[in-house]
């Protein structure tokens, strides 16, 4: 029986009327790159910042000419039909609800992003300079700051030694997409069982039923068969 994808479709649109409604009373209220607002102290604030590339500020800096804002803005795009798609055909299958609600949330994550840098160059203005156009180039709108520490690391340290050290700041779209993908990861097992070994134990129960019927049905012949020719050499008989 097909499964509905809309019940899911709708927990995707909810996280995107969130993720936007938050981006945009940051844009208006906080005004400016860099201001800040604490909200449990130095642990955590609202911290304004403009992300023009993908998760942690990471860019495509091979593509030349100020065109990878744009084919990451396609990637995107592309990744979310993609997504969408992927959504209806786990509905179809009956999927379990759990993958189905993470993938929803994955979704959604990404619809808001894509929101930003599809169009917020436009509608906010706040494309890099020397943008080819503003579609396309948005700079997404990142917020949520947990700062236990910031500082340089020790030289000492393997690897990030000598660096400067500050967590990851976020958006509510980010959030929903690490959510979706733990979940995805912690639950995998149960997500992703095997449909041929349930159908394997499925067929071997109908066999045996199957078997146990048919055992019957020819042990009531045989007692049948016996009966008639108990009778019959009575008849003879007489």
């Amino acid at each position: 029986m097909f499964r509905s994808p809309y019940k899911y479709f709708l927990l995707t649109l909810l996280l995107i009327v969130v993720d936007q409604l938050i981006k945009f009373a940051v844009h208006h209220y906080m005004r400016y790159e860099g201001n800040e607002i604490e909200v449990f102290g130095h642990w955590f604030k609202l911290h304004y910042v403009l992300n023009r590339g993908m998760a942690f500020g990471m860019e495509l800096s091979f593509i030349p000419g100020g065109y990878a804002k744009i084919v990451l803005s396609l990637f995107r795009l592309a990744a979310m039909f993609g997504i969408g798609f992927y959504l209806v055909r786990l509905a179809s299958r009956k999927a379990p609800e759990g993958l189905l609600w993470s993938i929803a949330a994955i979704l959604g994550g990404a619809i808001g992003n894509v929101i930003d840098s599809t169009f917020y160059g436009k509608l906010l203005g706040n494309n890099p300079p020397g943008s080819p156009t503003p579609w396309f180039h948005g700079q997404v709108i990142d917020m949520f700051f947990f700062d236990p520490y910031q500082g340089w690391i020790p030289d000492w340290v393997p690897l990030w030694g000598g660096t400067w050290y500050s967590t990851p700041i976020f958006n509510f779209a980010d959030a929903a997409i690490f959510c979706g993908v733990v979940t995805i990861l912690i639950f995998q097992n149960k997500f992703f069982e095997q449909p041929k070994d349930v159908e394997i134990e499925e067929n071997v129960e109908k066999i045996g039923n199957s078997t146990h019927e048919e055992t019957s049905d020819k042990i009531e012949n045989i007692v049948i068969e016996e009966n008639t020719k108990e009778e019959d050499s009575d008849l003879i008989k007489e």
